[in-house]
Protein backbone atom coordinates (compact mmCIF):
# COMPACT_ATOMS: atom_id res chain seq x y z
CA UNK A 1 0.00 0.00 0.00
CA UNK A 2 2.35 2.95 -1.50
CA UNK A 3 1.05 5.37 -3.58
CA UNK A 4 1.46 9.15 -3.36
CA UNK A 5 4.22 10.59 -0.47
CA UNK A 6 2.41 11.60 3.10
CA UNK A 7 2.69 15.40 2.30
CA UNK A 8 0.37 18.27 3.63
CA UNK A 9 -0.88 21.42 0.55
CA UNK A 10 0.44 24.56 1.17
CA UNK A 11 -2.72 26.12 1.96
CA UNK A 12 -5.39 24.37 4.12
CA UNK A 13 -8.95 23.87 2.91
CA UNK A 14 -11.27 26.48 5.50
CA UNK A 15 -13.47 23.61 5.17
CA UNK A 16 -11.03 20.78 6.42
CA UNK A 17 -10.89 22.92 9.58
CA UNK A 18 -14.41 22.82 10.03
CA UNK A 19 -14.98 19.06 9.80
CA UNK A 20 -12.16 18.95 12.67
CA UNK A 21 -14.63 21.36 14.58
CA UNK A 22 -17.53 19.48 13.88
CA UNK A 23 -16.18 16.10 14.98
CA UNK A 24 -14.77 17.94 18.20
CA UNK A 25 -18.15 19.38 19.04
CA UNK A 26 -19.75 16.35 18.16
CA UNK A 27 -18.14 14.19 20.86
CA UNK A 28 -18.62 16.54 23.59
CA UNK A 29 -21.77 17.02 23.01
CA UNK A 30 -21.73 12.91 22.88
CA UNK A 31 -20.48 12.68 26.67
CA UNK A 32 -22.57 14.93 28.04
CA UNK A 33 -25.77 13.90 26.56
CA UNK A 34 -24.27 10.14 27.88
CA UNK A 35 -23.23 12.27 31.86
CA UNK A 36 -26.74 13.54 31.78
CA UNK A 37 -28.88 10.37 31.65
CA UNK A 38 -26.75 7.78 32.74
CA UNK A 39 -28.37 5.00 35.07
CA UNK A 40 -24.45 5.15 36.81
CA UNK A 41 -23.25 7.18 39.67
CA UNK A 42 -19.16 7.82 39.78
CA UNK A 43 -16.40 5.37 39.43
CA UNK A 44 -14.03 4.26 41.99
CA UNK A 45 -11.19 6.09 40.74
CA UNK A 46 -12.72 8.76 39.97
CA UNK A 47 -13.72 9.29 43.70
CA UNK A 48 -9.86 9.04 44.40
CA UNK A 49 -8.67 11.92 42.03
CA UNK A 50 -11.88 13.86 43.89
CA UNK A 51 -10.41 13.15 47.08
CA UNK A 52 -6.56 14.13 46.16
CA UNK A 53 -7.90 17.63 45.39
CA UNK A 54 -9.83 18.29 48.37
CA UNK A 55 -6.52 17.06 50.33
CA UNK A 56 -4.04 19.20 47.65
CA UNK A 57 -0.67 19.34 48.58
CA UNK A 58 0.85 20.43 45.49
CA UNK A 59 4.72 19.62 45.61
CA UNK A 60 3.86 16.70 48.26
CA UNK A 61 1.70 14.14 46.22
CA UNK A 62 1.90 10.22 45.84
CA UNK A 63 0.55 10.84 42.45
CA UNK A 64 0.68 13.35 40.08
CA UNK A 65 -1.34 16.19 40.93
CA UNK A 66 -2.89 17.19 38.07
CA UNK A 67 -5.75 15.40 38.21
CA UNK A 68 -6.37 16.99 41.29
CA UNK A 69 -6.00 20.20 40.64
CA UNK A 70 -8.55 19.96 37.25
CA UNK A 71 -10.99 17.90 39.45
CA UNK A 72 -10.67 21.43 42.03
CA UNK A 73 -11.42 23.77 39.11
CA UNK A 74 -14.06 21.73 37.36
CA UNK A 75 -16.28 21.22 40.64
CA UNK A 76 -15.64 24.96 42.00
CA UNK A 77 -16.72 26.05 38.82
CA UNK A 78 -19.46 23.70 36.93
CA UNK A 79 -20.84 22.18 39.97
CA UNK A 80 -20.44 18.15 41.75
CA UNK A 81 -23.13 16.50 38.96
CA UNK A 82 -21.62 13.70 36.83
CA UNK A 83 -21.75 15.37 33.61
CA UNK A 84 -20.01 18.63 35.36
CA UNK A 85 -16.88 16.67 37.04
CA UNK A 86 -16.58 14.92 33.55
CA UNK A 87 -16.88 17.77 31.33
CA UNK A 88 -13.32 18.37 31.27
CA UNK A 89 -12.75 14.96 29.89
CA UNK A 90 -14.90 15.09 26.90
CA UNK A 91 -13.04 18.57 26.04
CA UNK A 92 -9.60 16.62 26.62
CA UNK A 93 -11.55 14.00 24.01
CA UNK A 94 -12.13 16.00 21.56
CA UNK A 95 -9.12 18.28 21.49
CA UNK A 96 -7.89 14.68 20.99
CA UNK A 97 -10.07 14.40 17.97
CA UNK A 98 -9.17 17.60 16.58
CA UNK A 99 -5.82 17.15 16.68
CA UNK A 100 -5.69 13.92 14.95
CA UNK A 101 -7.79 15.07 12.12
CA UNK A 102 -5.36 17.90 11.83
CA UNK A 103 -2.49 15.22 11.60
CA UNK A 104 -4.69 13.79 8.22
CA UNK A 105 -5.47 17.08 7.04
CA UNK A 106 -1.77 18.20 7.21
CA UNK A 107 -0.70 15.38 5.60
CA UNK A 108 -2.83 15.95 2.48
CA UNK A 109 -6.27 13.78 3.72
CA UNK A 110 -9.54 15.27 2.69
CA UNK A 111 -12.24 14.62 3.58
CA UNK A 112 -12.74 10.97 3.44
CA UNK A 113 -9.31 10.78 5.89
CA UNK A 114 -10.44 12.95 7.89
CA UNK A 115 -13.66 11.30 8.22
CA UNK A 116 -11.91 7.92 8.38
CA UNK A 117 -9.60 8.89 11.28
CA UNK A 118 -12.88 10.49 13.48
CA UNK A 119 -14.46 6.93 12.74
CA UNK A 120 -11.23 4.77 13.76
CA UNK A 121 -11.42 7.38 17.24
CA UNK A 122 -15.44 7.12 18.06
CA UNK A 123 -15.87 3.02 17.22
CA UNK A 124 -13.09 2.51 19.84
CA UNK A 125 -14.32 1.23 23.28
CA UNK A 126 -10.93 2.41 24.81
CA UNK A 127 -11.85 6.25 23.60
CA UNK A 128 -14.94 6.52 24.11
CA UNK A 129 -14.62 4.89 27.29
CA UNK A 130 -11.39 7.56 28.34
CA UNK A 131 -13.71 10.60 27.43
CA UNK A 132 -17.14 9.59 29.39
CA UNK A 133 -14.71 9.41 33.09
CA UNK A 134 -12.94 11.83 35.41
CA UNK A 135 -9.09 10.00 34.86
CA UNK A 136 -6.03 10.40 33.89
CA UNK A 137 -6.38 8.02 30.88
CA UNK A 138 -7.61 10.77 28.54
CA UNK A 139 -5.55 13.44 29.56
CA UNK A 140 -2.54 10.81 28.71
CA UNK A 141 -3.63 9.86 25.60
CA UNK A 142 -4.11 13.67 24.40
CA UNK A 143 -0.59 14.47 25.99
CA UNK A 144 0.59 11.53 23.67
CA UNK A 145 -1.40 12.40 20.99
CA UNK A 146 -0.31 16.26 21.16
CA UNK A 147 3.35 15.03 21.29
CA UNK A 148 2.88 13.14 18.10
CA UNK A 149 1.56 15.86 16.46
CA UNK A 150 4.62 18.08 18.05
CA UNK A 151 6.61 15.60 16.22
CA UNK A 152 4.79 15.55 12.73
CA UNK A 153 4.73 19.72 12.94
CA UNK A 154 8.82 19.34 13.41
CA UNK A 155 9.08 17.21 10.62
CA UNK A 156 6.98 18.70 7.83
CA UNK A 157 8.34 22.19 8.99
CA UNK A 158 11.76 21.91 9.80
CA UNK A 159 10.96 24.14 12.92
CA UNK A 160 13.08 23.47 15.93
CA UNK A 161 10.58 25.65 18.14
CA UNK A 162 8.33 22.84 17.73
CA UNK A 163 11.05 20.76 20.13
CA UNK A 164 9.62 23.48 22.56
CA UNK A 165 5.80 22.09 22.22
CA UNK A 166 6.96 18.64 23.02
CA UNK A 167 8.84 19.45 26.12
CA UNK A 168 5.56 21.56 26.76
CA UNK A 169 3.65 18.52 26.38
CA UNK A 170 5.80 16.47 28.09
CA UNK A 171 6.36 18.53 31.37
CA UNK A 172 2.21 18.34 31.46
CA UNK A 173 1.88 14.58 30.93
CA UNK A 174 4.31 14.11 33.62
CA UNK A 175 2.06 16.27 36.00
CA UNK A 176 -0.69 13.82 34.49
CA UNK A 177 0.55 10.11 34.48
CA UNK A 178 4.00 8.82 35.23
CA UNK A 179 3.60 6.56 31.69
CA UNK A 180 4.32 9.74 30.32
CA UNK A 181 8.16 8.31 30.74
CA UNK A 182 7.34 5.16 28.36
CA UNK A 183 6.57 8.18 25.48
CA UNK A 184 9.67 9.80 26.36
CA UNK A 185 11.93 6.52 26.36
CA UNK A 186 10.02 5.25 22.67
CA UNK A 187 10.89 8.84 21.40
CA UNK A 188 14.33 8.30 22.51
CA UNK A 189 14.74 4.97 20.61
CA UNK A 190 13.15 6.00 17.64
CA UNK A 191 15.65 8.84 17.20
CA UNK A 192 18.54 6.48 17.71
CA UNK A 193 17.56 4.02 15.20
CA UNK A 194 16.91 6.77 12.50
CA UNK A 195 18.84 9.43 11.22
CA UNK A 196 17.22 11.51 13.52
CA UNK A 197 19.82 11.00 15.48
CA UNK A 198 22.11 14.00 14.78
CA UNK A 199 19.71 16.09 16.29
CA UNK A 200 21.22 14.64 19.43
CA UNK A 201 23.67 17.02 18.64
CA UNK A 202 22.16 19.85 18.83
CA UNK A 203 20.34 21.99 21.91
CA UNK A 204 16.91 21.76 20.86
CA UNK A 205 16.31 17.87 22.26
CA UNK A 206 18.04 18.83 25.63
CA UNK A 207 15.89 22.05 26.02
CA UNK A 208 12.83 19.91 25.27
CA UNK A 209 13.63 17.49 28.39
CA UNK A 210 14.99 20.45 30.89
CA UNK A 211 11.43 22.26 30.16
CA UNK A 212 9.53 18.69 30.42
CA UNK A 213 11.74 18.21 34.03
CA UNK A 214 10.96 21.15 35.15
CA UNK A 215 7.12 21.69 34.36
CA UNK A 216 6.55 17.97 35.69
CA UNK A 217 8.80 18.48 38.58
CA UNK A 218 5.91 18.82 41.54
CA UNK A 219 5.47 14.80 40.06
CA UNK A 220 9.07 14.01 40.88
CA UNK A 221 9.54 16.36 44.47
CA UNK A 222 6.37 14.88 45.51
CA UNK A 223 8.28 11.23 44.94
CA UNK A 224 11.18 12.25 46.76
CA UNK A 225 9.57 13.93 49.71
CA UNK A 226 7.45 10.74 50.56
CA UNK A 227 10.06 8.05 49.82
CA UNK A 228 9.32 7.46 46.42
CA UNK A 229 5.58 5.26 46.83
CA UNK A 230 5.14 4.98 43.29
CA UNK A 231 8.01 2.08 43.56
CA UNK A 232 5.53 0.21 45.65
CA UNK A 233 2.46 1.15 43.53
CA UNK A 234 4.08 -0.80 40.79
CA UNK A 235 5.71 -3.55 42.63
CA UNK A 236 1.64 -3.98 44.41
CA UNK A 237 0.20 -3.48 40.45
CA UNK A 238 2.95 -5.86 38.98
CA UNK A 239 2.24 -8.73 41.92
CA UNK A 240 -1.99 -8.26 41.31
CA UNK A 241 -2.61 -7.66 38.03
CA UNK A 242 0.20 -7.07 35.41
CA UNK A 243 1.74 -10.77 36.05
CA UNK A 244 -1.37 -11.76 34.47
CA UNK A 245 -0.67 -9.99 31.18
CA UNK A 246 0.88 -12.95 28.84
CA UNK A 247 2.19 -10.97 25.26
CA UNK A 248 -1.03 -12.80 23.83
CA UNK A 249 -3.04 -11.30 25.89
CA UNK A 250 -1.76 -8.00 25.58
CA UNK A 251 -1.94 -8.39 21.23
CA UNK A 252 -5.31 -9.56 21.60
CA UNK A 253 -6.09 -6.44 23.89
CA UNK A 254 -5.14 -3.67 21.16
CA UNK A 255 -7.86 -5.65 18.92
CA UNK A 256 -10.47 -5.74 21.39
CA UNK A 257 -9.71 -1.95 22.15
CA UNK A 258 -9.40 -0.87 18.94
CA UNK A 259 -11.45 -3.21 16.52
CA UNK A 260 -11.02 -2.80 12.89
CA UNK A 261 -9.45 0.71 13.38
CA UNK A 262 -6.37 -1.25 14.20
CA UNK A 263 -5.91 -2.03 11.16
CA UNK A 264 -5.60 1.69 10.05
CA UNK A 265 -3.34 2.13 12.45
CA UNK A 266 -0.93 -0.93 11.25
CA UNK A 267 -0.80 0.87 7.88
CA UNK A 268 0.30 3.80 8.80
CA UNK A 269 3.09 2.38 10.76
CA UNK A 270 3.97 0.21 8.05
CA UNK A 271 3.86 3.14 5.34
CA UNK A 272 6.07 5.25 7.74
CA UNK A 273 8.94 2.78 7.96
CA UNK A 274 8.54 0.89 4.30
CA UNK A 275 7.77 3.95 2.11
CA UNK A 276 11.04 5.96 1.19
CA UNK A 277 8.82 8.96 0.42
CA UNK A 278 7.62 9.07 4.03
CA UNK A 279 11.11 8.84 5.55
CA UNK A 280 11.15 12.25 7.20
CA UNK A 281 8.22 10.66 9.40
CA UNK A 282 9.91 7.48 9.99
CA UNK A 283 10.27 8.45 13.75
CA UNK A 284 6.59 8.36 14.39
CA UNK A 285 6.46 4.93 13.32
CA UNK A 286 9.62 3.92 15.36
CA UNK A 287 8.20 5.78 18.27
CA UNK A 288 5.22 3.82 18.15
CA UNK A 289 6.60 0.21 17.69
CA UNK A 290 9.17 0.88 20.38
CA UNK A 291 6.04 2.02 23.07
CA UNK A 292 4.65 -1.46 22.12
CA UNK A 293 7.57 -3.29 22.41
CA UNK A 294 8.44 -1.76 25.58
CA UNK A 295 5.15 -2.50 26.75
CA UNK A 296 4.73 -6.11 25.82
CA UNK A 297 8.06 -6.72 27.47
CA UNK A 298 6.97 -5.39 31.12
CA UNK A 299 3.50 -6.82 30.79
CA UNK A 300 1.26 -3.59 30.30
CA UNK A 301 -2.05 -3.87 30.31
CA UNK A 302 -3.29 -3.75 26.79
CA UNK A 303 -5.02 -0.16 27.33
CA UNK A 304 -1.32 1.56 28.64
CA UNK A 305 -0.40 1.55 24.16
CA UNK A 306 -3.98 3.58 23.61
CA UNK A 307 -2.34 6.56 23.54
CA UNK A 308 -0.21 5.75 20.16
CA UNK A 309 -3.29 5.14 18.30
CA UNK A 310 -4.74 8.72 17.44
CA UNK A 311 -2.20 9.78 15.10
CA UNK A 312 -1.57 6.34 13.61
CA UNK A 313 -5.42 6.46 12.73
CA UNK A 314 -4.50 9.75 10.81
CA UNK A 315 -1.94 8.41 9.20
CA UNK A 316 -3.01 5.00 8.53
CA UNK A 317 -6.30 6.73 6.76
CA UNK A 318 -4.44 9.05 4.45
CA UNK A 319 -2.64 6.22 3.42
CA UNK A 320 -5.91 4.61 2.60
CA UNK A 321 -7.07 7.56 0.66
CA UNK A 322 -4.37 7.51 -1.44
CA UNK A 323 -3.67 3.98 -1.61
CA UNK A 324 -6.74 2.93 -2.92
CA UNK A 325 -7.97 4.70 -5.73
CA UNK A 326 -9.79 3.45 -9.37
CA UNK A 327 -13.23 1.83 -8.98
CA UNK A 328 -11.75 -1.36 -7.18
CA UNK A 329 -10.53 1.07 -4.70
CA UNK A 330 -13.58 3.25 -4.13
CA UNK A 331 -15.28 0.45 -3.13
CA UNK A 332 -12.02 -0.62 -0.74
CA UNK A 333 -12.16 2.97 0.91
CA UNK A 334 -16.33 1.92 1.32
CA UNK A 335 -15.60 -1.14 3.41
CA UNK A 336 -12.43 0.59 5.08
CA UNK A 337 -15.25 2.81 6.64
CA UNK A 338 -18.19 0.74 7.23
CA UNK A 339 -16.21 -2.06 8.93
CA UNK A 340 -15.22 -0.19 12.08
CA UNK A 341 -18.57 2.10 12.33
CA UNK A 342 -20.16 -1.55 12.30
CA UNK A 343 -17.98 -2.59 15.17
CA UNK A 344 -18.68 1.08 16.91
CA UNK A 345 -22.24 0.59 16.63
CA UNK A 346 -22.11 -3.37 17.88
CA UNK A 347 -19.84 -2.02 21.17
CA UNK A 348 -21.42 1.37 21.83
CA UNK A 349 -22.41 0.13 25.27
CA UNK A 350 -19.75 -1.12 26.32
CA UNK A 351 -17.78 2.20 25.53
CA UNK A 352 -20.36 4.65 26.91
CA UNK A 353 -22.29 3.47 29.96
CA UNK A 354 -25.62 4.47 29.08
CA UNK A 355 -27.52 0.88 29.55
CA UNK A 356 -28.83 0.36 32.77
CA UNK A 357 -27.50 -3.04 34.72
CA UNK A 358 -30.06 -5.57 33.71
CA UNK A 359 -29.68 -4.18 30.38
CA UNK A 360 -26.28 -4.54 30.31
CA UNK A 361 -25.73 -7.44 31.59
CA UNK A 362 -28.13 -9.07 28.63
CA UNK A 363 -26.26 -7.45 26.01
CA UNK A 364 -22.89 -8.55 26.93
CA UNK A 365 -24.12 -11.62 27.12
CA UNK A 366 -25.95 -11.83 23.77
CA UNK A 367 -22.81 -10.68 22.03
CA UNK A 368 -21.20 -13.52 23.42
CA UNK A 369 -18.42 -11.28 25.30
CA UNK A 370 -19.07 -11.78 29.17
CA UNK A 371 -15.99 -13.65 29.59
CA UNK A 372 -14.03 -10.74 27.85
CA UNK A 373 -15.72 -7.59 28.49
CA UNK A 374 -16.72 -8.70 32.19
CA UNK A 375 -13.23 -9.76 33.08
CA UNK A 376 -11.70 -8.24 35.98
CA UNK A 377 -8.02 -7.33 36.04
CA UNK A 378 -7.88 -10.06 38.71
CA UNK A 379 -9.23 -12.36 36.09
CA UNK A 380 -12.97 -12.78 37.84
CA UNK A 381 -15.83 -12.56 35.94
CA UNK A 382 -18.60 -10.20 37.23
CA UNK A 383 -22.06 -9.21 35.69
CA UNK A 384 -21.07 -6.47 34.52
CA UNK A 385 -18.01 -5.27 32.80
CA UNK A 386 -16.01 -3.48 35.64
CA UNK A 387 -15.69 -0.29 35.40
CA UNK A 388 -19.55 0.00 35.23
CA UNK A 389 -19.95 -2.30 38.57
CA UNK A 390 -17.60 -0.12 40.14
CA UNK A 391 -19.64 3.09 39.28
CA UNK A 392 -22.76 1.02 41.64
CA UNK A 393 -24.08 1.45 45.28
CA UNK A 394 -21.06 4.75 46.42
CA UNK A 395 -23.97 7.26 47.65
CA UNK A 396 -25.83 4.32 49.27
CA UNK A 397 -22.43 3.32 51.27
CA UNK A 398 -22.38 6.76 52.36
CA UNK A 399 -26.03 6.84 53.63
CA UNK A 400 -25.78 3.80 55.76
CA UNK A 401 -22.44 5.31 57.04
CA UNK A 402 -24.40 8.12 57.67
CA UNK A 403 -27.17 6.26 59.48
CA UNK A 404 -25.12 4.57 62.00
CA UNK A 405 -22.85 7.68 62.73
CA UNK A 406 -26.24 9.89 63.68
CA UNK A 407 -27.12 6.84 65.69
CA UNK A 408 -24.37 7.63 68.36
CA UNK A 409 -25.18 10.01 71.17
CA UNK A 410 -24.42 13.80 70.82
CA UNK A 411 -21.24 12.76 73.24
CA UNK A 412 -19.97 10.01 71.27
CA UNK A 413 -20.39 11.73 68.03
CA UNK A 414 -18.47 14.45 68.78
CA UNK A 415 -15.90 12.43 69.55
CA UNK A 416 -16.22 10.04 66.23
CA UNK A 417 -13.96 9.43 63.39
CA UNK A 418 -15.23 8.57 59.95
CA UNK A 419 -13.03 5.71 58.54
CA UNK A 420 -13.02 3.48 55.11
CA UNK A 421 -11.23 0.31 54.34
CA UNK A 422 -10.20 1.23 51.09
CA UNK A 423 -9.98 4.74 48.61
CA UNK A 424 -13.02 4.50 46.62
CA UNK A 425 -15.16 4.53 49.94
CA UNK A 426 -13.31 7.01 51.04
CA UNK A 427 -13.09 9.15 48.31
CA UNK A 428 -16.91 8.78 48.09
CA UNK A 429 -17.44 9.45 51.83
CA UNK A 430 -15.47 12.45 50.81
CA UNK A 431 -17.45 13.50 48.00
CA UNK A 432 -20.78 12.88 49.32
CA UNK A 433 -20.15 13.41 53.33
CA UNK A 434 -20.46 17.22 53.42
CA UNK A 435 -24.17 17.01 52.03
CA UNK A 436 -24.95 14.43 54.77
CA UNK A 437 -23.54 16.32 57.57
CA UNK A 438 -20.50 13.57 57.98
CA UNK A 439 -16.99 14.97 58.82
CA UNK A 440 -13.85 14.46 57.11
CA UNK A 441 -12.71 10.55 56.47
CA UNK A 442 -9.51 8.94 57.03
CA UNK A 443 -8.51 5.71 55.50
CA UNK A 444 -5.20 3.73 55.39
CA UNK A 445 -5.59 3.05 51.52
CA UNK A 446 -3.85 4.27 49.15
CA UNK A 447 -3.59 8.31 48.69
CA UNK A 448 -5.26 7.96 51.60
CA UNK A 449 -2.37 7.36 53.92
CA UNK A 450 -0.09 9.94 52.96
CA UNK A 451 -3.02 12.42 53.78
CA UNK A 452 -2.54 11.17 57.71
CA UNK A 453 -4.65 10.16 60.39
CA UNK A 454 -6.50 13.41 61.31
CA UNK A 455 -6.41 15.09 64.63
CA UNK A 456 -9.01 13.14 66.41
CA UNK A 457 -7.73 9.98 68.84
CA UNK A 458 -10.28 7.82 67.67
CA UNK A 459 -12.14 7.29 70.91
CA UNK A 460 -15.04 6.08 68.77
CA UNK A 461 -14.68 4.89 64.97
CA UNK A 462 -17.35 4.47 62.32
CA UNK A 463 -15.93 2.51 59.65
CA UNK A 464 -16.86 1.23 56.28
CA UNK A 465 -15.67 -1.99 54.28
CA UNK A 466 -13.77 -3.65 57.41
CA UNK A 467 -14.25 -7.07 58.58
CA UNK A 468 -15.28 -7.40 62.36
CA UNK A 469 -12.70 -10.26 63.47
CA UNK A 470 -10.08 -7.86 61.65
CA UNK A 471 -11.07 -5.03 64.00
CA UNK A 472 -11.37 -6.84 67.36
CA UNK A 473 -7.73 -6.59 66.97
CA UNK A 474 -7.33 -2.68 66.93
CA UNK A 475 -10.75 -2.42 69.51
CA UNK A 476 -12.25 -3.66 72.79
CA UNK A 477 -16.10 -3.39 71.45
CA UNK A 478 -17.21 -3.77 67.77
CA UNK A 479 -20.84 -3.02 66.54
CA UNK A 480 -22.42 -4.03 63.62
CA UNK A 481 -24.49 -0.79 63.00
CA UNK A 482 -25.29 -1.93 59.29
CA UNK A 483 -24.89 -4.54 56.64
CA UNK A 484 -25.09 -3.78 52.62
CA UNK A 485 -25.39 -5.66 49.58
CA UNK A 486 -25.25 -5.50 46.24
CA UNK A 487 -24.14 -8.00 44.18
CA UNK A 488 -24.08 -5.99 40.64
CA UNK A 489 -20.82 -4.42 42.37
CA UNK A 490 -17.21 -5.57 42.48
CA UNK A 491 -16.54 -8.62 44.63
CA UNK A 492 -14.91 -6.31 47.74
CA UNK A 493 -17.90 -4.11 48.02
CA UNK A 494 -20.94 -6.72 47.54
CA UNK A 495 -21.12 -7.45 50.99
CA UNK A 496 -19.89 -4.31 53.05
CA UNK A 497 -20.74 -3.59 57.26
CA UNK A 498 -20.36 -0.64 58.52
CA UNK A 499 -18.68 -0.93 62.40
CA UNK A 500 -18.65 0.65 65.05
CA UNK A 501 -15.20 0.61 67.02
CA UNK A 502 -14.78 1.75 70.72
CA UNK A 503 -12.18 1.64 73.44
CA UNK A 504 -9.50 1.02 70.87
CA UNK A 505 -6.16 -0.30 71.99
CA UNK A 506 -4.01 3.38 71.49
CA UNK A 507 -4.53 6.28 69.45
CA UNK A 508 -5.36 6.56 65.82
CA UNK A 509 -1.80 8.63 65.50
CA UNK A 510 -0.20 6.09 67.93
CA UNK A 511 -1.62 3.50 65.81
CA UNK A 512 -1.23 4.63 62.27
CA UNK A 513 2.32 3.20 60.96
CA UNK A 514 0.62 -0.07 61.70
CA UNK A 515 -2.28 0.84 59.22
CA UNK A 516 -0.23 1.19 56.48
CA UNK A 517 0.00 -2.85 56.09
CA UNK A 518 -3.50 -3.37 55.92
CA UNK A 519 -4.27 -2.30 52.73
Amino acid sequence: MDAAPISGPTELPRTSRALGLAVAAGIVLLHVAVNLTTPYGFQRDEFLYFGMGQHLQFWRMDFPPFIAVVANVSRSILGESAAAMRFVSALAAAAMAYAVISVARRLGGRAYAQLLTAACLLTSPLFLRAGSLYQPVVFDQLWWTLGLYSIVRLQESGDRRWWLALGLVGGIGLLTKFSIAFFGFSVLVALLVTRERRTLLTPWPWLALALALVLGSPSLVGQLRLGFPVVGQLHDLQAVQLARVTPFDFTLGQLLLTGPAFLIAVAGVAALLASPHRAHLRVVGWTALAAFATLLLLHGKHYYLGPIYPVLFGIGAVVVERSWTGARGRALRVVAMATPCAFGLAVLPIGLPFLPPPRMEAYVRAIGLTDVVNRTNTGRILRLPQDYADMLGWEERVAAVTRAYRALDPVRRAQAVIMADNWGEAGALDFYGPRYGLPGVVSSSGSYWFFGPGSKPGTVVVIIGEKEASLRRYCNRVTVAERITNDWTVPEEQDLSVLVCEGPRGTLQQGWPGWAGRN
